[in-house]
């Protein structure tokens, strides 16, 4: 798949936990999100981006078999189970051109917003839909879509991956 044909990028990363400040660069009172174990995505959608990028991002994320188990296996994030942090990171679309970046391959921030909270909802039903995630009460926390944001990673790896929707 080359990069014209990509409607999002996201980055997978094992956490044993994270927290995130989603109001950073802004006067107020600092605000945060964080989870315990489970996963980081950093996510971006790209001009061919639609709805159903969101929803097969969000499918993905959650059944792909990353997170080590008990039993030295891999399981799903669903089936581990583990919380979820969402980081808009529209840096994912990036091309170098000379000594730059340029972000041309973006979608619209507008459009960007709206898919980035298709893919907040359909995480949290996905989790909510499964009875071991109710069972343990993981959550998929969220940062702010088009903010400046603090994020303090511990991982256990690192274990990080690549996909391209």
């Amino acid at each position: 798949m080359n990069d014209a044909n990509i409607g999002g990028r996201i980055i997978i990363q094992q956490c044993v936990s994270a927290k995130l400040q989603t109001n950073a660069g802004s006067d107020e009172t600092p605000q945060f999100v964080s989870i315990g174990g489970g996963i980081v995505i950093y996510v971006c959608f790209m001009k061919d981006a639609t709805e159903d990028t969101a929803l097969k991002m969000a499918r993905t994320v959650c059944n792909i078999r990353l997170c080590p188990s008990e039993n030295s296996g891999r399981v799903s994030v669903i089936e581990l189970p583990g919380d979820i942090l969402v980081v808009p990171q529209a840096t994912l679309g990036g091309k170098q051109k000379g000594n730059r970046m340029q972000y041309h391959g973006n979608v619209d921030k507008t459009i960007g917003k709206k898919l980035y909270e298709t893919l907040v909802e359909n995480l949290k039903k996905i989790q909510s839909d499964n009875s071991k995630c109710l069972e343990k009460g993981v959550q998929t926390q969220f940062g702010t879509y088009g903010n400046l944001q603090v994020l303090s990673v511990d991982t256990n790896g690192p274990y990080t991956h690549i996909l391209n929707f």
